[in-house]
């Protein structure tokens, strides 16, 4: 073994290079045979590395982003809510609406699979280097009222502000009370024509002056939302329920 070789190795695990390392002996091997040259070999070297370090990049992106799971518009099974576009679905991730700082609106009752697909577009999203954040709508709510006691309202708003997209799951899941309300609508105004929110939610935006306790302010949210917005209705059985259909069954 040259010194030159042991010098190679120790320089690849300086340089964070481990695909290269790992790889090495066949290139060599290959290159010495003939049956590649010595471009072909280092290029397939730096490539593999080149997808290992992206698929770092992508896991600790998604990591950040705070999803409950990690599901692709690919787990999701059309065929048990078949009223659903699976097209329209897809066609949300390439991300267009991001760039254009446009909304989606998921409605549905409990367990049709809202939060998934919810989830399936951030990683596109997180993926493709979007800052990404999900956050359920009480969650979401407890950390404004706790940074307004602090006095901190303004620096956590323009914190949630940084995020290219922001997942806002369950709104309406539980009720909010009216004061509480307003901070989610400071929020959605200042992300408004800036910023991409995806929100789900089991409740007709009819309902969401019960929901808010203050049917002007919902109003004046819904407003902003729907302005530049996708809103897909899920109709359906509770995806979790699938294949239980008989339990209920007289």
């Amino acid at each position: 073994m040259s010194t030159n070789y042991v010098k190679l190795l120790n320089a690849l695990d300086a340089l964070g290079l481990p695909e290269f390392k790992a790889g090495l002996d066949r290139a060599v091997d290959s290159v010495s045979s003939g049956a590649m040259t010595v471009v072909d070999a280092l290029w397939s070297l730096s490539s593999k590395e080149l997808e290992a370090r992206q698929r770092r990049i992508d896991d600790t992106m998604v990591k950040v982003s705070h999803f409950p799971f990690w599901k692709t518009v690919d787990d999701y099974d059309f065929s048990f809510q078949p009223q659903l576009n699976r097209d329209e679905i897809l066609a949300l991730t390439d991300l267009r609406f991001i760039e254009s700082a446009g909304n989606v609106v998921f409605l549905g009752t409990p367990g049709t699979g809202k939060t998934h697909l919810a989830v399936a577009i951030g990683m596109a999203a997180a993926k493709n280097r979007y800052r990404t954040y999900f956050i359920t709508c009480n969650d979401l709510i407890a950390e404004l009222k706790k940074a307004k006691s602090e006095g901190l309202l303004a620096k956590k708003l323009k914190y949630y502000q940084t995020y290219s997209l922001m997942i806002i799951d369950e709104v309406g899941f539980l009720p909010i009370e009216k004061g509480d309300s307003d901070l989610l609508f400071q929020l959605i105004s200042m992300r408004y024509e800036k910023k991409s929110t995806i929100m789900t939610s089991n409740k007709g935006f009819n309902h969401w002056g019960e929901v808010f306790g203050d049917p002007a302010l919902a109003n004046a949210m819904v407003d902003r939302i729907l302005h530049h917005c996708k809103v897909i209705q899920i109709v359906g059985p509770s995806y979790r329920m699938k294949g239980k259909e008989d339990l209920f069954k007289e």
